[in-house]
C-alpha cells in the first residue's frame, strides 16, 4: 500500500508539472495580449461575426488575422499608384510643352560646367538639374523612379531655380529665360493642382481606413485570445483543485510506524539532501524555519501530504546516495565537514524526541 502511494504521488507529481508547463504557455499569451492593448489604448472591437476556428493540438482556438485587411490595403495601394500614375502622365502633357519652347534649350541637358569654365558652378548650386535627367526618371522601371506628380514638379522648379540662381543678374539671358519658363510652367501647374490635391486628400483617407481597419483586426484577434485565455486558465484552476483533492482523498493518514521510517531514513540523508527535505516541509508550513543551526521538527505537526511528498522524495535519494556511496568514502575529510549540520539536525530531532518520551512524534 506504502508503494502504491509513492507510485500514485509521483503520477500526481507529472500530472502538476504538466500543468505548470500549459500556465508558463498561456502566461506568454497573457504577456502578449497585455503588450498590444498597452500600445494601442484599449481598442475594443464588437466582434459579433466572430473569425474562423480551426483545431491546434487538439484543441479549439479562434483565429482572427489581418490577413484580409493587409489584401485590401494592397488592393486600395495598388488603385492610388495608378491614379497617380494617371497624374504623373497628365503632367508629361505639361512637360512637353514646357520643354518645347523656343528658350528651353538650354535646360535640356545637364550644364557642361568643364566646357563653359563654371569652375564655382557646384559651390553654388547644390543639386543641379534638367529635363533629360527629369525624363529619364520618369521612365525608369527599376523603382527608381517617381512615385509622386509633386517630386516631379519640384525637380522641374529647380531646373529654374538654379538657373536664375546661378546667373543671378536679372538682366542675364539665361535669367529671363529661366524665370519666363517657370512663370509659364506654374500657370500650368495650377490647373492640375486641384487633382493632385484631390488624390493627396484621397490617399491619406484610404491610408488612414486601412491602418484603422488592420488595427480593429488586430484587436478582434486578441479579444479573442483574451476570451480564450480566461477560459483557459479557469480551467487550469479547476485541474489544480480537483488534482488537490484527488491528492487528499487518495493517500491515506501515515501511520506511527511510517513516520518511525521515515523519520530514521531523514538521518540518513546528505547535508545537502536533508537541507532540500526541510524546504519542502517549508514549502506547506510558511511558519516552519529551518536556517538556523538547531531545527525541531514535529513529524506529527505536517499534513499527510507533506509526509508522502517527504516520503518520495527521501526514496529517491537515499537511491542516489547509494549509487555514489563509494566515491563520498574516499573524501572521509569532507564527509566529516559537510556532515556536521546533518549531525546538529538530528541532535535536535533526538531531544525532541527525548521530550515526547520516545512518542516518535518528531524526526
Amino acid at each position: 500500500m506504502d508503494d502504491q502511494n509513492v507510485d500514485d504521488l509521483e503520477g500526481f507529481r507529472n500530472s502538476l508539472h504538466q500543468v505548470l508547463s500549459t500556465v508558463d504557455k498561456l502566461e506568454k499569451q497573457v504577456i502578449e495580449v497585455e503588450q498590444f492593448y498597452r500600445s494601442t489604448g484599449n481598442v475594443q472591437v464588437n466582434n459579433s461575426k466572430g473569425g474562423s476556428a480551426v483545431k491546434e493540438k487538439g484543441r479549439e482556438k479562434n483565429l482572427i488575422g489581418t490577413k484580409k485587411p493587409l489584401q485590401d490595403a494592397s488592393c486600395t495601394e495598388t488603385a492610388a499608384a495608378k491614379r497617380m500614375q494617371e497624374l504623373i502622365r497628365q503632367f508629361s502633357t505639361i512637360l512637353r510643352q514646357i520643354t518645347r519652347h523656343k528658350w528651353a534649350c538650354p535646360f535640356m541637358d545637364p550644364v557642361d560646367v568643364k566646357g563653359l569654365g563654371l569652375h564655382d558652378y557646384y559651390e553654388v548650386i547644390d543639386k543641379p538639374m534638367d529635363f533629360n535627367t527629369i525624363k529619364s526618371k520618369m521612365d525608369a522601371k527599376d523603382g527608381t523612379g517617381y512615385k509622386n506628380v509633386r517630386e516631379i514638379y519640384a525637380d522641374v522648379r529647380l531646373i529654374f531655380k538654379n538657373a536664375m540662381k546661378y546667373n543671378d543678374d536679372e538682366k542675364h539671358d539665361v535669367h529671363v529665360m529661366a524665370k519666363t519658363l517657370l512663370e509659364k510652367f506654374e500657370e500650368k501647374w495650377l490647373q492640375l493642382l486641384p487633382k493632385v490635391v484631390d488624390e493627396e486628400k484621397r490617399q491619406l483617407e484610404e491610408e488612414s481606413q486601412a491602418q484603422l481597419d488592420t488595427l480593429l483586426a488586430q484587436a478582434t484577434t486578441y479579444e479573442n485570445m483574451a476570451r480564450d485565455l480566461s477560459s483557459e486558465l479557469s480551467e487550469v484552476d479547476i485541474h489544480l483543485k480537483n488534482l488537490k483533492e484527488t491528492v487528499i482523498q487518495k493517500f491515506r493518514k501515515m501511520s506511527t510506524l511510517d513516520k518511525k521510517i521515515l523519520g530514521a531514513a531523514l538521518t540518513k540523508l546528505s547535508p545537502e539532501n536533508l537541507t532540500k527535505a526541510l524546504e519542502i516541509v517549508a514549502e506547506n508550513n510558511p511558519s516552519f524555519k529551518f536556517a538556523s543551526e538547531e531545527v525541531d521538527l514535529d513529524i506529527d505537526a505536517q499534513s499527510d501530504y507533506t509526509l508522502w511528498k517527504l516520503r518520495v522524495f527521501v526514496k529517491d535519494a537515499l537511491e542516489v546516495q547509494g549509487t555514489s556511496a563509494g566515491d563520498r568514502n574516499d573524501n572521509t575529510d569532507d564527509k566529516t565537514n559537510n556532515s556536521k549540520r546533518r549531525r546538529q539536525i538530528c541532535d535536535s530531532i533526538a531531544k525532541t524526541n527525548a521530550k515526547r518520551t520516545r512518542k516518535l512524534s518528531t524526526l
